[in-house]
Order: structure tokens, then C-alpha cells, then sequence
């Protein structure tokens, strides 16, 4: 039973671990009740996850609020952006349904769902990088491109842990009642963190030791 109230063993680690995610889980979703400031609250969410995952993580609503209102301006610009181009995307591929079947038409086809999955690899990488680096917006896309295909083994993985979340919850009855209530109480927050995982190793390759060494003493 000590064993069990020991702050540093494994099972109270993880316990507290999991109460700090679902606090954060439950603030992102507040952040994202406008709609508009969901791309604030996405960089926000990969701010403390980065952290959470070098254990560097220090108060989890104060870190999340401080990067919120950092990044709100380029966030919100850059959410706006993946809307526009996520509508467009949509509308054309809505086109294309209707429209007679045909070589040509297949190929257009072909096309719009390989640009809607470059564009789920790009978004592994967007509002991460803003919780992450000073850059501009046309740079931030830039960016997230080079190294979704540059990182494409580690991409692959976390756009399965990401789409494949959502695609499992709505698999059936059973997984869509459990799965909302997972993605309430936690869902967000986990995710972020089991792609955070990946993120950490490969923003490494791009981050100067003495400024991780800086952002470490920041926080």
C-alpha cells in the first residue's frame, strides 16, 4: 500500500499524468467553443504536450493560456486558412460526385483525395509548429509540408493515430457512445500527446541546443 502513495512510483505517475491530461482535455474544449479560436487552442494543446512529453511541463493551465494568447493572432489566421482551403476541397470533391463517370473525372477524383491527404499530413505539423517556433504564417505551411515529407515514415503514424481515432469512434453505436465520452474526459489531450512523442524527436533536428536548452529555463 506505501508503494501506492509513493509520489514516484509508477502507478501514481500515471494516475497523475492522466488527471493532468483531462484537465487539459477540458480546457481545449472550452478554448474551442467559438469555432474560430480552435486553431489557438490546438497550438495551445501541443504547446503543453511537447513540454508534457520532456517532462518539462510545470503548471499545465498557465502554460496552455500563455501560448493561447502568444499564438492567438497567427493561429487564428492559420485556422481560417485550412478552413478556406478544407471548404474548397469539400465542394469540389461534391462537384465530382455528381458529375458523370469518366476517365477524366476519376483522375480529378483521384486528385482531390490525395490533396485532402497531403493536407491531414500537413496539419500533424501546423499548429505544432506554431507552438513551437517563431515563423510566418506562409513559412508555418511551408514548413509543415517539408516535413511531413521529409518525416513521412513518423507522418504516416501519427495521421492513423489521429484520423484513426476519429474513424474508430464511428465505427458503431457502442464505440460512438464510448468514444465521445473518451474524447471529452481525455481523447484530445491523449492524442496530442501520443503525436508529441514523434513531434519532439523530429523538431530536434531543427532546434539549436541552446535555445531548447533556453526554452527548457523559460518554463
Amino acid at each position: 500500500m506505501s508503494r501506492f502513495f509513493n509520489m514516484e512510483s509508477p502507478i501514481f505517475v500515471f494516475l497523475s499524468r492522466m488527471a493532468d491530461l483531462m484537465i487539459l482535455n477540458v480546457v481545449f474544449l472550452i478554448t474551442c467553443i467559438p469555432i474560430v479560436t480552435i486553431g489557438a487552442a490546438w497550438s495551445s494543446l501541443y504547446y503543453v504536450t511537447l513540454k508534457m512529453v520532456r517532462n518539462e511541463e510545470s503548471y499545465i493551465v498557465r502554460s496552455y493560456f500563455k501560448s493561447f494568447k502568444q499564438n492567438f493572432k497567427q493561429s487564428t489566421l492559420m485556422w481560417i486558412i485550412v478552413l478556406i482551403l478544407g471548404f474548397l476541397l469539400y465542394m469540389d470533391l461534391r462537384i465530382m460526385t455528381v458529375m458523370e463517370s469518366s476517365a477524366g473525372s476519376n483522375v480529378i477524383r483521384i486528385g482531390i483525395y490525395m490533396l485532402g491527404l497531403v493536407g491531414i499530413f500537413v496539419l500533424q505539423y501546423l499548429f505544432p509548429l506554431v507552438a513551437k517556433f517563431f515563423n510566418s504564417t506562409k513559412n508555418m505551411f511551408r514548413n509543415a509540408f517539408l516535413m511531413a515529407i521529409r518525416h513521412l515514415p513518423q507522418t504516416v503514424v501519427m495521421a492513423v493515430i489521429s484520423a484513426g481515432s476519429i474513424i474508430l469512434t464511428f465505427l458503431n453505436g457502442w464505440t460512438l457512445t464510448y468514444g465521445l465520452l473518451i474524447w471529452i474526459m481525455v481523447g484530445f489531450a491523449l492524442v496530442a500527446m501520443a503525436n508529441s512523442w514523434f513531434l519532439v524527436r523530429i523538431f530536434d533536428n531543427y532546434v539549436p541546443k541552446e535555445e531548447e536548452s533556453s526554452d527548457a529555463a523559460e518554463e
